[in-house]
């Protein structure tokens, strides 16, 4: 399947014809791991659709949008899960999730469950000035974090966004050079030191995993 980076930001992944039990309604940041996944490990009884990545830019949006999704799809399968964390929502997907009796990943954000929950937890106070990017964020580079936050237009407003920040963790999930490159020159663009952290699909894979077939 080929997918445009731009098209799960904008438009996420369309459910094909029902095939298998349990339905994944998940962010179309995770489309391609998710797929990933599946093809490598052979799971049949899970499908896919993903809601626009760009829900990320109005966090108040995504609760009412897995709500709206569960609620279209769930007559269709015996389990819908729901493969979003926190996300900035504040724990209002979480208590949605619970209303609607489905489950959903465990984690305040991607960047914590392609770590490791646990690992994340303890580390994560002692890189309180670090900025994260994942495989999509490193693609979407743009989209995510120039064009919202004006750079393109000011790039004087760096040092006001990032000043705090000291250096850039490239979570990868994919051994790609180009892909760390890219990633690379974002740091450079946020005038920040680089890391490269190879998590692979951490807490994701198995999540998805335990999902009984």
């Amino acid at each position: 399947m080929t997918l445009s980076d731009k098209s799960l930001t904008d438009q996420g992944l369309p459910l094909a014809a029902p095939q298998g039990r349990i339905l994944l309604i998940a962010c179309g940041a995770l489309a391609r791991e998710i797929l990933d996944l599946k093809a490598a490990n052979g799971w049949t009884h899970l499908d896919l659709t993903c809601l626009p990545a760009n829900l990320h830019l109005h966090p108040d949006r995504i609760t009412n949008a897995v709500r709206a999704a569960v609620a279209r799809h769930r007559d269709d399968y015996d389990d819908v899960f729901v493969v979003y964390a926190d996300c900035g929502t504040g724990g209002q997907l979480q208590q949605a999730c619970a209303e609607m009796g489905v489950e959903m990943v465990a984690g305040p954000h991607c960047y914590s469950f392609f770590e490791g929950n646990e690992r994340f937890a303890k580390t994560s106070e002692d890189e309180i000035t670090t900025f994260y990017l994942t495989d999509f964020l490193v693609r979407q580079f743009d989209a995510f974090i120039i064009k919202p936050m004006g750079l393109d237009r000011h790039p004087e407003l760096r040092d006001m966004y990032f000043g705090n920040y000291e250096k850039l963790v490239y979570q990868a999930q994919t051994d790609d050079p180009a892909l760390t490159e890219k990633a690379r020159r974002c740091a450079e663009t946020l005038g920040l030191a680089f890391e490269r952290r190879f998590t692979g699909y951490g807490d994701l894979a198995t999540s998805l995993a335990r999902l009984r077939r």
